[in-house]
């Protein structure tokens, strides 16, 4: 007889979870060569000229304890600079100030990228050191968000590739009419309130802070 398990999902499917390499690998087909070539250690023109059509970047990163992060960057087509083949420079624009990716990068001088081109399936992923900058002379030209920012995320390239587009296929993103619609969904103000737990707070409240805060802080 099974013993029901406390607490959550996740607490009774580790109990059961693949725990190594092989045993992974046997879950799966071997991947194909070109899966496996594709991946560089530097830009080519071609994945240069990808980043300059990006206008969103998601970066992963994660703490000195292991502690996952990812943030979306954006900004116009090319807002992230491409300074050589092996370096790029995404402006940290005004946000919420609390800073999860800068410190994490401090902390372990790694993350990752991906970047995603409106309409396309196509997405590029970068991996590799990490830092951040606050030298002036960088700063002065990563001014696409409308001013030069407080700091920059520079990556130093250790491995980049095209990811295969079946997730963007599949999600129906960037096709309008399979979107949900409006009143099928949380609103943001909805989800920020349910998330801050002070009841004397209200939907309007909220709805008036996003758009003073998009006011204020959108450059």
């Amino acid at each position: 007889m099974t013993t029901p398990l406390a607490g959550s999902a996740f607490d009774s499917l580790r109990l059961d979870a693949v725990t190594d390499q092989e045993a992974l690998r046997r879950a799966y087909e071997l991947p194909g060569a070109a899966a496996i070539r594709k991946q560089m250690t530097e830009l080519t023109e071609q994945t240069q000229r990808l980043i300059g059509c990006s206008s969103l970047v998601l970066v992963a990163s994660a703490d000195a304890a292991g502690n996952c992060d990812v943030s979306p960057r954006g900004g116009p087509a090319g807002f992230v600079s491409v300074l050589d083949a092996r370096t790029v420079a995404i402006p940290d624009a005004t946000g919420n100030k609390r800073l999860d990716t800068l410190q994490n990068v401090i902390a372990t001088g790694r993350a990752g990228l991906l970047f995603f081109v409106p309409g396309r399936t196509t997405t590029l992923r970068v991996n590799g050191r990490a830092c951040v900058s606050t030298r002036p002379e960088l700063l002065s030209q990563l001014t696409a968000v409308g001013k030069p920012p407080a700091s920059a995320l520079v990556i130093g390239i250790e491995e980049v590739y095209p990811h295969c587009p079946k997730s963007l296929l599949r999600s129906g993103a960037w096709k309008p009419e399979q979107w949900l619609p409006a009143d099928a969904q949380p609103t943001s103000a909805e989800v920020t309130l349910a998330q801050l737990r002070m009841p004397e707070l209200t939907i309007a409240d909220i709805e008036r802070r996003e758009a003073e805060s998009l006011k204020y802080r959108y450059e």
